[in-house]
């Protein structure tokens, strides 16, 4: 008897076990960087341009909405911030956060990218990359932890222009297109609290359903994470034109 009471108990554990694996996939693999209404205004740059230039993109402070949730204004007012500073924080966080991890995803690319703010040199093949932000919403964290499935969703979008200059020559655009990051429809505890329950134990479906959703939220969730994922979309992007002009490799780019 003892040793079937065990041999339920490892069974139980194992396949609580997968369970988490398989609602850690779940719960992470939602959210994404997207890029859509793309036009192009030229043909593409067949020169390897000398630098890529990347520009602060555009924003305003009056267009950031704070998290919605009773927490959240509670935290503000305990730090003694006003919203209105709340909002210029996380305009300027968004704006650093984007240019930043373009640079970076595109020199990891091999190509030369450039963080500036300063015309582009006359003399040299320049592709530059500007925006302005649209969204920078960071929805509410406690619908995204409870309801989830795109309740309280966070998101971040940009309209972009990429243009290229060429030596001696004045800037053409190449494409615009809108980007944008958000935090998905990743399931909240209501419904991950049911791979608890397959196993008939209440302990199991708080620890799998609240327990991974709240690292989830915590690491995929919110502008800054919203941000990141609109950078990278943006930076394939732009190395979607290197391909287009053949100088430069599909193998480059990252999956």
């Amino acid at each position: 008897m003892l040793t079937s009471i065990k041999l339920i108990k490892n069974h139980s554990a194992r396949f609580v076990c997968i369970a988490m694996v398989s609602a850690a996939a779940l719960l992470t693999g939602c959210a994404g960087g997207s890029i859509a209404t793309t036009s192009a205004a030229v043909a593409q740059p067949t020169v390897r341009p000398d630098n890529i230039y990347v520009y602060t993109f555009d924003t305003h402070a009056g267009e950031v909405k704070l998290d919605g949730g009773m927490l959240q204004k509670l935290k503000t007012q305990m730090d003694g911030s006003s919203a209105a500073q709340k909002q210029a924080d996380d305009a300027a966080q968004v704006r650093e956060q984007v240019a930043n991890e373009i640079v970076h995803e595109l020199q990891s690319m091999g190509l030369r990218a450039i963080r500036t703010d300063i015309p582009a040199p006359a003399d040299q093949n320049v592709l530059m990359v500007q925006g302005s932000f649209d969204t920078i919403d960071a929805g509410n964290r406690r619908r995204r932890v409870l309801i989830g499935l795109g309740a309280g969703k966070s998101e971040v979008s940009s309209s972009v222009q990429i243009f290229y200059k060429p030596a001696g020559g004045a800037p053409r655009l190449v494409q615009s297109f809108t980007a944008s990051g958000d935090s998905g429809k990743t399931p909240g505890m209501a419904e991950t609290a049911g791979v608890g329950a397959a196993v008939g134990h209440i302990a199991t479906s708080a620890a799998v359903g609240g327990g991974l959703h709240a690292a989830s939220e915590s690491k995929n969730a919110g502008v800054s994470a919203d941000a990141t994922r609109l950078a990278d979309a943006v930076a394939k992007q732009v190395a979607q034109i290197g391909v287009s002009g053949g100088w430069l490799s599909s193998e480059h780019i990252k999956g």
